[in-house]
């Protein structure tokens, strides 16, 4: 009996262990790639956009979330962003999904797991998905119950900061550019553009908020002449000792170069791996116990027979229904799903199933808390019931497509679950490279980061 156990136990540490081999590369090169474009368009300068919901802002919702995240979690918390500053609740949903089911490393893994036909579903079913949120969140979300979960944002931020970037306390203060990082509280602004005087100041002491509590600011325009300012103990990464500054030009120098992009973008590449790593590893991990402990048999035991003699139709709804439910109850992320995913295709889900779980994954049962918390229970039942319909017609337009065209993978095109991924081969080759230049590149972030005080 213990060597049955521990055969078992070494069977589930191979699985596990290949199945990292395969995905490492593939999985390291789309955060990369991710972090460089992240890099080149942030989040914040196309908020703007998003007030109203038609064609183009769902377009650039798309292209937004392509870029934005990797992660369910992560993507959760930009959306809430959004609706906080007054996008409509359509494109939130809409970059919920394509930040969670379009970007360039599920690309990139779907590919090395299943092939190019699971990609081109992905693809088609994500854009499909969003097209469908768009519709049902802008036509069928009772306004009563939006205008509840804007309240709910609302409570949760006693102070109304219209563009903050900082970390500010300005409670009682009538900026809505501000990016100072100081308590102005009792300001009093005469026709001002952020500008101040605050040449007789003193601070000591100060962790990152500046009292100028008896300032007056007159007709100035975000220059500010501190010339007298002492700082002490100061952790606010400002040293304005000596300094006059125009037109808030702040940071201490300016980096040019390519190094420099590199640098920044390997801030993004940390910061992303801080925030979905242990993700992906109880993804990885839990899929590869399923993949190891349950045998084919046992997932078609999940999925209605071909020789029951259901409609085509009632089958694949059935299939695409079942996919939904498992992903709901898996505790994986975007990245994670696809392993299991290969496993519940080679167990004899549909097509069409197969894409209802991937892009499911905005509807497990963690993330559901997270909508909870974030909006309330009757706009979180309403919005898992949008999504889940949204889901569900998108499964079963990608499996007629693909069915109706001849399109569909057999058994036989998709890659090996366990595969070994040693000897000399492109896996190897690639990881040889990934491998050393991942751990290079997340150091580079994480002293970035560490250097501007977001270390995480």
């Amino acid at each position: 009996m213990e060597s049955g156990d521990s055969n078992i136990i070494i069977h589930v540490i191979s699985v596990l262990f290949n199945m990292s081999w395969q995905i490492f590369w593939p999985l390291a090169f789309g955060l990369i790639l991710s972090s460089f474009i992240r890099h080149l368009l942030p989040v914040d300068t196309v908020v703007k956009h998003l007030g109203k919901t038609d064609a183009k802002s769902l377009t650039f919702t798309t292209i937004l979330g392509m870029v934005s995240s990797s992660c369910s979690y992560a993507a959760a918390s930009l959306s809430h962003t959004l609706l906080a500053k007054k996008a409509t609740l359509a494109n939130a949903m809409a970059f919920l999904v394509s930040s969670t089911n379009l970007i360039v490393e599920m690309f990139i893994v779907l590919v090395a797991l299943m092939g190019w036909t699971f990609l081109w579903g992905e693809v088609i079913g994500g854009l499909i998905l969003i097209a469908t949120v768009g519709f049902l969140f802008s036509r069928f979300y009772p306004k009563e119950v939006e205008q509840e979960l804007r309240q709910h944002i609302e409570s949760a931020e006693p102070a109304k900061h219209a563009h903050s970037d900082c970390g500010m306390d300005m409670s009682n203060m009538k900026h809505e550019t501000s990016d100072c990082g100081m308590d102005m509280s009792n300001m009093k602004h005469e026709t001002s553009d952020c500008g101040m005087d605050m040449s007789n100041m003193k601070h000591e002491t100060s962790d990152c908020g500046m009292d100028m509590s008896n300032m007056k600011h007159e007709t100035s325009d975000c220059g500010m002449d501190m010339s007298n300012m002492k700082h002490e103990t100061s952790d606010c990464g400002m040293d304005m000792s000596s300094m006059k500054h125009d037109h808030m030009d702040m940071p201490a120098q300016k980096e040019t170069g390519l190094m420099s992009k590199i640098t920044k973008s390997a801030g993004f590449f940390q910061m992303d791996l801080a925030m979905i790593g242990k993700e992906i590893l109880i993804g990885v991990v839990v899929s590869s116990i399923l993949i190891a402990l349950v045998p084919q048999e046992g997932w078609k035991a999940l999925f209605i027979s071909n020789d029951v003699g259901l409609p085509t139709w009632l089958h694949s709804l059935l299939d695409v229904i079942i996919g939904i439910f498992v992903a709901m109850i898996a505790y994986v992320c975007s990245v994670g799903n696809l392993i299991l995913a290969a496993a519940l295709w080679h167990g004899g889900i549909s097509f069409g199933g197969v894409i209802g779980f991937i892009l499911a994954d905005v509807l497990t049962i963690p993330m559901i808390g997270v909508y909870k918390k974030y909006y309330g229970k009757r706009p979180t039942k309403w919005m898992v019931g949008l999504l889940f319909l949204s889901i569900l017609f998108t499964g079963l337009c990608v499996d007629a497509i693909f069915n109706g065209f001849g399109w569909v993978s057999t058994d036989q095109t998709v890659r090996t679950l366990n595969q070994s991924g040693f000897g000399v081969n492109m896996t190897t080759v690639m990881n040889l490279i990934f491998i050393p230049l991942s751990i290079w590149y997340y150091r580079l972030g994480k002293k970035a980061n560490a250097g501007m005080g977001m270390s995480m």
